[in-house]
């Protein structure tokens, strides 16, 4: 097999990432507060989420937070104040199944979810 002459071009850009695994809240409530910061540069997000009450506007605050600080130990030359959130994705996370008692000595299952966010900022 021949390799392809194309070469991919990479991304000169530095990027930083932040994990915040297993939040007790479902990514359902927490999408739409990432959606309002997707592009944005960190230290803007930040300050715009910390205008809105919500645990989930509170979770990606701390996050993209958390995201700026491993910059701050990892980069080594440049300002950190230009850093844009490149990717933010809310994801799904295990589920814990509980029982609620019903009617004539039968029970439902609920499922308490939690979820996943990845935050990339460069």
């Amino acid at each position: 097999m021949a390799k392809d002459s194309k070469t991919k071009e990479t991304n000169t850009k530095e990027s930083f990432k932040a994990v915040h695994r297993y939040v007790p809240m479902s990514a359902r409530k927490i999408r739409p507060y990432a959606d309002l910061v997707r592009g944005r540069f960190a230290d803007e997000a930040i300050e715009k989420l910390s205008c809105y009450p919500a645990r989930g506007a509170k979770f990606i605050r701390q996050t993209i937070y958390n995201a700026v600080k491993n910059a701050e130990d990892q980069k080594t030359s440049g300002k950190t104040s230009d850093l844009e959130v490149i990717d933010i994705r809310v994801d799904s996370g295990p589920m814990t199944k509980r029982f609620r008692p019903k009617s004539r000595g039968s029970s439902s299952i609920y499922l308490k979810r939690t979820s996943h966010i990845t935050v990339v900022i460069g």
